[in-house]
């Protein structure tokens, strides 16, 4: 180990004993435990570990947001079309830290509060684009993911420069890591993406001073692993099980959670009976060892694409006169689960949008109340499954979710989660012929879809205890950005039509909104500068994003920009 990462890490553990930075420039592990004793900044890309996307910054509020207007503008990209942004950014002390499409991770002065001035680029040389989630902070490095290869980069947060680079494709071309890292005491953890090409998914923790892989673990058991008994075919190896969205961390039980995605092909289960484990689930690891402590399936053989990697939000509830430690999952499923933290127990599950492929879910043991065990392929409610038979049906919440990357929030104040809902349904059909290897594994794989509605959504506020409903409004257009909660008394959204807008985190009442053109597929966060506090988002839908248009006329010829949009009272 060269002295000078022998000495980042010595400074970094002492810190996390002492319970102070060794030095004000590193984020060291104490400041990532601690992150409401500078509330300004936003440290980690949910901004704290338990994932609740919930900012204490009150400066904005219901009163005030009516004058909110835009502070500056900074472009990003620009080397190539259909470029995209998914990323929330980081901020620290005025300065914000973002990635873009190509991997490129930028650092941005804002603390004049009036103009953004970009101090450097670090460009990973990406041979072609790829989803990109955003990075992490650990000490002075910005840990970030790069493709084509897949790699994790540390770069110096002062200067730019490489300090240290990964390759994790592991010899698989078609491997990506999208989601930003994960800083864990003295570990990057990260998962791997592209499971829907036919791959085989897995998380792992890396040296954060160094880079070195300590551990992998695939979230598809081999033969003779546990769960292997739950694929009943060679479709293991290319089972997918994905991980594209950042986990989440309870430090007093030393656990961090993270979804898994679908299994693979996505659409027939036929080619891969049997339960499928641990695709569609939440997964509870150990960060020191690898070791997996529980998981929780939510869709057992899976044959609509519900994976359910969105984020998994850590919070305390008093239940019948209990303080206990829940997590709770705004499943792409169209249910909202929550359990107990520790060992994945059930606490309920209900609806918070429009669900036709089952007829509800046990409130004991969270399966679908249809799901039958003897079954190697589910028919569930019979009303959503395409069979050979009858090849083509109608599937509620379509294959996106409800629910999806685009993460809900939750606020400690309201004790409400507001979840971002996509509400059209889609016609799903299988391939008739049972899809052979040699077509090649390609998005969708097994069988197609097509939609007669527009994609719209709903923003729902909602008890994620009792699971009453509190409030549910309608958009027309999609929310592929997600939500954010302040103390404010605030959600702020944004949407494919290009616009961002407050609610009133009570009456979900519309306090203000604006509208830049470009469609969002990245989070708002907030941050503060100078005693001023500034809500950002960065537009440029992917893909994926933008199809989500196919049915919105007016919207036809509109064209998307890749921009940072910062804005202030």
């Amino acid at each position: 180990m060269r002295p000078r990462y022998r000495f980042v890490r010595a400074a970094l553990l002492a810190a996390t004993m002492l319970a102070a930075p060794a030095f004000a420039a590193d984020v060291t592990p104490q400041r990532l435990l601690n992150p409401d004793k500078e509330p300004q900044n936003w440290l980690m890309n949910h901004r704290t570990y338990d994932g609740q996307r919930f900012s204490p910054l009150a400066r904005i509020n219901r009163d005030n947001v009516n004058g909110l207007r835009l502070a500056y503008a900074v472009p990003l990209g620009g080397s190539a079309g259909n470029e995209s942004n998914e990323a929330t950014a980081l901020a620290e002390d005025g300065f914000l830290y973002l990635t873009d499409s190509w991997g490129v991770v930028y650092k941005i002065d804002g603390t004049s509060g009036d103009v953004g001035r970009v101090i450097w680029r670090m460009d990973p040389k990406q041979e072609r684009q790829a989803v990109n989630r955003g990075a992490a902070f650990w000490g002075n490095l910005v840990i970030s993911p790069a493709n084509s290869p897949a790699r994790i980069i540390a770069t110096d947060k002062m200067t730019g420069k490489l300090v240290w680079e990964t390759n994790v494709a592991f010899d698989v071309p078609q491997l990506q890591i999208t989601g930003a890292p994960l800083a864990i005491k003295d570990k990057i953890i990260i998962g791997a993406a592209g499971g829907d090409r036919g791959l085989r998914d897995w998380i792992a923790a890396l040296d954060a001073a160094t880079g070195r892989v300590l551990w992998r673990k695939f979230t598809v058991p081999a033969p003779g692993e546990p769960g292997s008994e739950t694929w009943k075919s060679n479709a293991w190896q290319t089972g997918g099980g994905a991980l594209w969205v950042t986990g989440t961390y309870d430090p007093e039980t030393n656990q961090t959670l993270w979804g898994v995605g679908n299994p693979v092909p996505q659409l027939d289960a036929r080619v891969r009976p049997g339960d499928n484990l641990f695709t569609n689930s939440v997964t509870s690891w150990d960060p020191d060892s690898g070791k997996m402590n529980w998981y929780f399936q939510y869709t057992p053989g899976d044959m609509w694409d519900y994976d359910e990697v969105g984020t998994h939000i850590m919070f305390e509830r008093v239940v019948d006169g209990q303080l206990r430690k829940l997590v709770t999952h705004s499943a792409r499923n169209g249910f909202v689960y929550t359990m107990d933290r520790h060992n994945g127990a059930m606490v309920g599950a209900k609806p918070y949008t429009n669900v036709n492929w089952t007829a509800g879910i046990d409130q004991k043991t969270g399966k679908p109340l249809d799901y039958d065990p003897s079954k190697d392929v589910q028919t569930y409610s019979g009303l959503a499954n395409p069979t050979a038979d009858a090849p083509v049906k109608q599937v509620c919440p379509n294959r996106n979710g409800g629910n999806n990357y685009y993460p809900s929030s939750y606020s400690p104040k309201t004790q409400l989660l507001y979840v971002p809902a996509m509400t059209a349904c889609e016609f799903v059909s299988i391939d008739r012929d049972k899809p052979k290897t040699e077509k090649g594994w390609i998005p969708r794989s097994g069988g197609s879809f097509h939609v007669e509605d527009r994609y719209e959504s709903n923003l729902t506020a909602l008890d994620p205890v009792t699971f009453e409903i509190k409030k549910n409004v309608h958009l027309r257009y999609p929310n592929y950005a997600g939500t954010l909660a302040t103390a404010g008394g605030l959600v702020f959204i944004a949407l494919m039509d290009g616009t961002v807008a407050a609610y009133d985190d009570t009456t979900l009442d519309e306090l203000w909104k604006i509208n830049v053109g470009s469609g969002f597929a990245a989070p708002p966060m907030t941050f503060e500068v100078n005693g001023k506090q500034y809500v950002a988002i960065a537009s440029g839908p992917s893909g994926p994003a933008r199809a989500k248009l196919m049915n919105t006329p007016e919207l036809k010829d509109q064209r998307h920009a890749t921009v940072l949009y910062v804005f202030g009272l």
